[in-house]
């Protein structure tokens, strides 16, 4: 099994390119199965979780290929509507080829989705929402089966905001008859892309990153060429290694509107930021004060940008709050962290951090993908020898994230395992 080794205490210095948001490559190539037509995506990330969905995809008899840094898809044929265990258990994502199957093809098994082990998060959204378009849905030896003639515009309302439920419903209102409106949506930057990317295949959705998204269902949709946005996460993780390491570098290809409540909270630990197109240039000029975090939906504070803050507040002159309202099992690297020498204590859903002077390096653990980043981000500031194991989920979500931290000047390695 691979390792991420540092040797910490190096600032990092210079410029780094964002990828492709993994977040929004994953329902464009599920939005593929709705229609034939040539697709041609850019700026896809070259990680695990977007690899798989090719596997699934090509699994499903969907043409999917590389030309150069473009990936080209064409769903003229579907030869199967089943999404194999073997696959979506390896990432959760798998379940977004529900809606566009159920709404082609009028039928689809999909297995129950694994991923990272982060707490809770069912699919019950999307098998309501569903239902209330007319397909009839049952759970059976791990598998989700769905049906449906022609699904139904509807109203749906989802109790609490959720990304992937809001994604698959509004995939499958998009062939469906009649006008669906999704009410208490969530309002992701993801979302707007999928929706953009509809769009130009010739969808008719209005309201996205909105909290009510309207769509108004068409018979078919063409190809359509689509660059994808860059990843808020994968950029906010590069502006969180430069400032916990003292650090000045620029962060570019990146959309600063969509990464707001992390430049908010950089800018109240005394972090220097400025703005300029699509680039943030980031530079810290002394120790850096506690602030307190509360993640929420978007446009709130990210929880996929939890465990980086959490680290940086390790360093962090004073105490520090950082309460978790998304996921109830998220906190699993906070012992990790302590084994770094950082003092935090959980208190049910939130973590109150004592900043030290210094970290210092150990062996630790990642339990899931933003976990891995977290650790990684501690060890650039530990003082010693920082060992990442199980960095395996790195890879679902970070393209190259080793090689991009080295050109910035850290120390840092991949040892592969046996």
């Amino acid at each position: 099994m691979d390792q991420i080794i540092i040797h910490g205490g190096r600032r990092l210095k210079g410029e780094v390119r964002t990828s492709g948001a993994k977040n929004a490559a994953l329902p464009i190539l599920a939005s593929t199965i709705l229609g034939g037509g040539e697709c041609v995506l850019s700026n896809m990330p070259s990680v695990v979780d977007v690899l798989t969905m090719g596997k699934l995809l090509r699994m499903l008899g969907i043409a999917v290929a590389q030309e150069g840094e473009h990936t080209v898809v064409d769903a003229q044929i579907i030869a199967s509507t089943e999404a194999p265990y073997d696959l979506v258990r390896t990432m959760r994502a798998s379940v977004l080829v529900l809606g566009p199957l159920v709404a082609r093809m009028g039928e689809a098994k999909v297995s129950l989705p694994g991923g990272c082990a982060i707490g809770s998060r069912p699919v019950n959204f999307h098998l309501a929402g569903l239902e209330k378009m007319g397909a009839t849905v049952e759970i059976e030896h791990g598998y989700i089966k769905a049906t449906a003639r022609r699904l139904r515009g509807s109203r749906i309302y989802f109790d609490t905001p959720s990304v992937t439920g809001t994604e698959n419903l509004m995939m499958a209102a998009v062939l469906a008859e009649g006008t669906t409106v999704l009410e208490n949506a969530a309002k992701e930057p993801e979302i707007s892309d999928l929706a953009a990317f509809l769009v130009k295949r010739g969808a008719r959705i209005a309201g996205a990153g909105t909290d009510m998204i309207t769509i108004e269902g068409v018979t078919e949709l063409h190809g359509a060429d689509h660059d994808v946005i860059p990843d808020r996460i994968e950029a906010g993780t590069y502006l969180v290694a430069g400032a916990i390491t003292g650090g000045e570098i620029s962060v570019k290809r990146c959309r600063p509107e969509h990464m707001e409540p992390l430049l908010v909270k950089l800018r109240e630990s005394g972090v220097e930021l400025a703005e300029e197109g699509d680039r943030v240039h980031l530079k810290v000029t002394g120790r850096l004060k506690g602030t307190n975090v509360r993640t929420s939906p978007h446009p709130g504070f990210p929880t996929d940008m939890q465990a980086q803050f959490v680290a940086l507040m390790a360093v962090a002159e004073g105490t520090s709050v950082v309460t978790e309202t998304i996921f109830e099992s998220r906190f699993m690297h906070v012992e990790e962290l302590r084994r770094m020498g950082a003092e935090i204590r959980v208190e049910g859903n939130r973590v109150v951090i004592t900043g030290r002077e210094g970290l210092t390096g150990a062996p630790v653990m990642a339990s899931d993908l933003r976990a891995s980043a977290g650790l990684i981000v501690a060890g650039l500031a530990a003082e010693g020898i920082t060992e990442v194991s199980r960095v395996y989920h790195l890879d679902r979500g970070y393209e190259r994230l080793e090689d991009k931290l080295k050109a910035l000047g850290a120390s840092i390695e991949r040892r592969k395992g046996k």
